[in-house]
């Protein structure tokens, strides 16, 4: 502790731009389940692999799995990492070339076939990429759509050729997942450095073809076999119609009273299924430009169309749960299953059916793919109307017939997705509850759950879980992903500190301070520190960039040299992550576009340009920026009536974490008591005269070796007349008995007990 003195400059310099932050992604358990709803399926019988069919899902967890059969089983035989929002939509181009979109506004290339492997990304999209079409004959045509109005037709064999020299640089996920920053209207080569560059006129790269006239949301795309028909739809209720080899309209179709969610064309082109919000079922000829059929099957917005080879019988879900398999001739509807969740995709494979809905699970049902007609003659069929209001009377009035099957073939199990999360007041622990209502508790500064408590409420446990502790917030979290991410970002990761005995951190001093977020930090990166082949150099700064540390942590750095290697500064077990499940990390390569990757699969070669540069200099460096709220001001008196003595006069300031036996201790090494024992004696104790003497918290201290016996004083300290417990620290005092905006103010008293 020590005397405030005038306030004056912070010193040092700030940043001009603003910093990049770093996110980790914690699961539990299998790494080979989804954990939140799969957005988009799809299958591939590829002659490469001989004759092995797969099942590719795509998934609100930002990631990508391809699943493999045997026999009746299914398992997870590779998952696609790179995505750092919901991947919304995926396809297969070819036999090995799968294309993914997502939420984090790119388009994705992969090889399908390898382990994981990103082959290309693509920045063009401004705003959220929700849906992709592949041209089934012509593997190198895919079309994208989103949110921000754009559609774009790309030519995938001409994007991943090189465009550049051999040595030039290679594009995100080729090998190490890092650095996929991307211009509008150019991509990069993929080439065999780590390093990232940027190619700089679109005269260099590959552009691709944009489809005009969007002015709202695209939520559908649908391309026929030949590539020569595209399709779109969305939020202006329309359907617009391209020739993607130009990206001219052709013709504009009117129908439907909402969104366009859903489209299919038939191998020719010439026809085209449409599913919508208003729930209904379209079918038009493109050639007539005209609606032939409407199908009011659902009561509520359809969102999943899957179509038989020959185009007869359509199969659809969406958001009332149920899917349904319609004859497009004869208008003739049969419920096929009902879900516990809206579907949100549908693929067919044989003569069964995968279905994906909001939940992380996947099924697959029978289907009769090949002949749909055998459905029908199990009976329960109804005639689909051309008004919605008939399907949703029909419904209300519980007239609907059982489903025509009710157990899935297979089931492709997920994790229950975190639906409420609660931080705790130690800043280290968050409660969670997922959609199967399991509560758990995490420490995030290992990444692993402390304790699964099952099906209970999480209000009751989140109160007996509290603790009377104030840390500042060193981090943000959310569950869009299904999971816990946590948002790291300075300098406000690095203001909480506990000390080494709390953490129980061995071979250093108990009251040492630790740094939360530099320490998980290093237990994030020890990994690649570990892989790495040679001692870091020191980053050249710009002028902007320059970091600036106050003098007043000097003596918690004076052990360390400047430029100390992290891989020497081990990473203490309490900020050990798992290698089983371990997190991923996010955040921004060098050039400004995000990447994602598991810390296990840091080869130790990735450029350090495409970490956060406060995050390399405060684990590589031991630097941490200038930080705010790591003192705390207060005031030391005597108690009101008290004859002690007066301390001090000045206002003090000392960590957040100090603790209150320190004060105490403090009081006692200024306290020389003048006066009698017996004048200080409270509680109507009474204590014989002695020389002069100190009191601590744990009893009477003399000058002399005699023992004073039978007297056991102590010094209290008090915060608006409460004696406060010496493990507080005086972060807690003041957030929980101070309670003002105020400088806290603390009291002081001496206790004598015989």
């Amino acid at each position: 502790m020590h005397r405030v003195a005038s306030s004056g400059s912070n010193g040092g310099s700030v940043r001009n731009r603003k910093e990049k932050k770093l996110t980790y992604v914690l699961n539990d358990g299998n790494d080979s389940k989804h954990c939140a709803g799969v957005n988009c399926l799809d299958v591939l019988k590829s002659s490469v692999s001989g004759d092995q069919s797969y099942l590719f899902t795509g998934s609100r967890d930002g990631t990508l799995k391809r699943w493999a059969f045997d026999e009746d089983a299914s398992f997870c035989s590779a998952t696609f990492e790179s995505h750092v929002d919901w991947v919304n939509d995926a396809a297969l181009a070819g036999e090995s070339t799968l294309v993914s979109c997502s939420s984090d506004t790119t388009v994705k290339t992969w090889d399908s076939l390898s382990d994981g492997a990103c082959t290309r990304t693509f920045r063009q999209h401004t705003d959220y990429v929700t849906c992709l079409a592949v041209a089934a004959k012509n593997s190198n045509v895919v079309a994208s759509g989103g949110l921000g109005g754009e559609v774009f037709i790309w030519d995938i064999e001409a994007a991943l050729s090189p465009v550049a020299k051999p040595n030039d640089a290679m594009e995100e996920g080729s090998t190490n997942g890092l650095g996929n920053s991307q211009p509008v209207t150019s991509l990069r080569n993929v080439g065999s450095s780590n390093n990232i560059s940027v190619q700089s006129s679109p005269s260099h790269g590959y552009a691709p073809t944009i489809a005009k006239g969007h002015k709202e949301s695209v939520y559908a795309l649908a391309m026929n076999d030949a590539g020569t028909m595209l399709v779109s739809g969305g939020t202006e209720k329309v359907l617009r119609v391209w020739d993607p080899r130009s990206g001219s309209k052709t013709m504009k179709l009117r129908g439907h009273t909402d969104n366009v969610r859903v489209l299919l064309l038939d191998s020719t082109g010439r026809f085209c299924l449409s599913g919508s919000s208003d729930s209904m079922i379209r079918l038009w000829d493109l050639g007539q430009q005209r609606c032939l059929h409407t199908y009011a099957v659902h009561t509520d917005s359809v969102w999943a169309l899957a179509c038989t080879p020959s185009f007869t019988h359509v199969y659809s879900g969406g958001r009332d749960q149920s899917l349904y398999l319609t004859d497009l001739a004869t208008r003739e509807s049969v419920l096929m299953c009902t879900k516990e969740h809206p579907i949100q995709q549908l693929a067919l494979q044989d003569d069964s059916i995968w279905v994906a809905t909001i939940d992380s699970s996947v099924e697959r049902w029978p289907a009769e793919v090949q002949s749909p007609e055998k459905v029908f003659q199990r009976g329960g069929s109804f005639l689909a109307g051309n008004l919605s209001f008939n399907r949703a009377r029909v419904s209300l009035e519980g007239l609907n017939p059982p489903p025509a099957y009710k157990e899935p073939l297979m089931t492709i199990p997920g994790s229950h997705p975190i639906v409420q999360h609660e931080i705790l007041n130690n800043k280290r622990q968050i409660l969670t509850k997922d959609a199967g209502d399991s509560v758990k508790l995490w420490d995030i500064t290992k990444g692993v759950v402390v304790e699964d408590f099952g099906k209970i409420s999480f209000e009751e446990k989140k109160e007996e879980l509290f603790e009377m502790v104030s840390i500042p917030s060193w981090f943000t979290v959310d569950t869009r992903l299904g999971c816990l991410s946590l948002h790291l970002e300075t300098p406000q990761c690095f203001s909480a500190e506990m000390y080494s005995a709390d953490l129980k951190v061995s071979g250093r001093p108990e009251d040492d301070k630790i740094n939360l977020g530099r320490e998980t930090l290093k237990g994030l990166l020890g990994h690649w520190m570990a892989k790495k082949k040679h001692k870091p150099k020191p980053q050249a700064l710009t002028s902007g960039d320059v970091l600036s540390v106050k003098d007043t942590k000097k003596n918690l750095n004076a052990s360390k040299s400047e430029d100390s290697s992290a891989g020497n500064d081990p990473v203490y077990p309490p900020f050990e992550f798992p290698s089983i499940s371990p997190p991923s990390i996010i955040t921004e390569g060098s050039q400004g576009g995000p990447w994602r990757k598991k810390i296990t699969e840091f080869t130790g070669t990735e450029d350090e340009k495409d970490f956060p540069l406060w995050c390399l200099d405060a684990v590589l460096n031991n630097r941490l920026p200038p930080r705010e709220n790591t003192k705390l001001s207060f005031f030391l008196h005597p108690c009101e009536g008290s004859n002690v003595q007066v301390v001090t006069l000045g206002k003090l300031s000392a960590p957040r974490i100090l603790r209150v036996h320190k004060v105490t201790n403090y009081v006692v090494e200024k306290m020389v008591l003048d006066s009698p024992l017996d004048s200080l004696a409270t509680d109507g104790a009474s204590v014989s005269g002695g020389p002069q003497q100190l009191f601590a918290g744990n009893g009477l201290l003399t000058p002399g070796s005699k023992p004073w016996q039978k007297l056991r004083p102590s010094i209290e300290i008090l915060c608006n007349n409460q004696v406060l417990s010496p493990e507080w620290s005086l972060a807690t005092v003041r957030t929980f008995i101070w309670k003002k905006p105020e400088d806290l103010i603390l009291n002081y008293r001496v206790a004598i007990a015989k």
